[in-house]
């Protein structure tokens, strides 16, 4: 039986998982820029769940299968949609090509069955975490609606480069940052804070655009994370 406590993240990865399913709904009425918005609107829920966890100090089986439900509707569906539509709209002729996709989707699915697995992965993330590449595809339609300079074939193209990358970063064998501070101090968290104080500089400076920049920096800020920590 569920703990009145346990109701409050449980309830917020509710609001996680309906987020999802209305930015599916928009996604597919090609209400692109809505459904991307959702996205950081589910983010946002996602933050608070674990957040209120921690400081409720609750934790529950039911509640971690949950989370990992929600993350694959918002996260790893939604974003497919997304990138979907966007191929769709760049057709001039039926094809099967935007399905293709959906391969972002299935290893979004394997990188969460992944996560709930991996004991190494308490206090760091082994891969690319899903609401990471699910943030960096929400930048898409605002950036596509600001430059009109690529051709519909440019665009695809990138979308399946995108597509093949991604894949495969969120089931890399790569220990990524983990945005999780025991203490807020700048010792042991030098990279952390850096990273972000930087992705803020880039936001003020390029805004949207900074978003596919700050994922980048995410993965080459983790990756030399990595070889200082190795090194040392």
């Amino acid at each position: 039986m569920l703990k009145i406590k346990e109701l409050v993240p449980n309830t917020l990865t509710s609001g996680n998982l309906f987020s999802g399913c209305v930015g599916i709904i928009l996604a597919l009425n090609n209400e692109l820029e809505y459904a991307a918005a959702m996205i950081w609107i589910a983010g946002l829920f996602d933050f608070l769940d674990g957040f209120s966890a921690r400081i409720l100090k609750v934790s529950s089986e039911i509640g971690k299968q949950l989370d990992s439900l929600a993350d694959m509707v918002t996260f790893g569906v939604l974003p497919g949609v997304i990138l979907y539509q966007m191929m769709q709209n760049t057709m001039v002729v039926e094809s099967y090509l935007p399905f293709l996709v959906f391969i972002i989707t299935i290893f979004s699915a394997v990188r969460l069955a992944k996560f709930n697995i991996d004991t190494r992965q308490s206090d760091t993330f082994i891969g690319l975490p899903t609401p990471a590449n699910a943030i960096c595809v929400s930048a898409f339609p605002f950036m596509t609606s600001i430059s009109t300079n690529l051709t519909a074939i440019q665009t695809q193209f990138l979308i399946v480069i995108y597509v093949i990358v991604f894949s495969w970063l969120l089931i890399a064998e790569i220990k990524m940052l983990a945005l999780k501070f025991k203490s807020f101090g700048w010792s042991g968290n030098e990279a952390r804070w850096l990273f972000i104080f930087t992705s803020l500089g880039l936001i003020l400076i390029l805004q949207i655009i900074a978003i596919p920049i700050i994922i980048l920096l995410y993965v080459v800020t983790s990756i030399i994370n990595n070889i200082i920590n190795t090194e040392s």
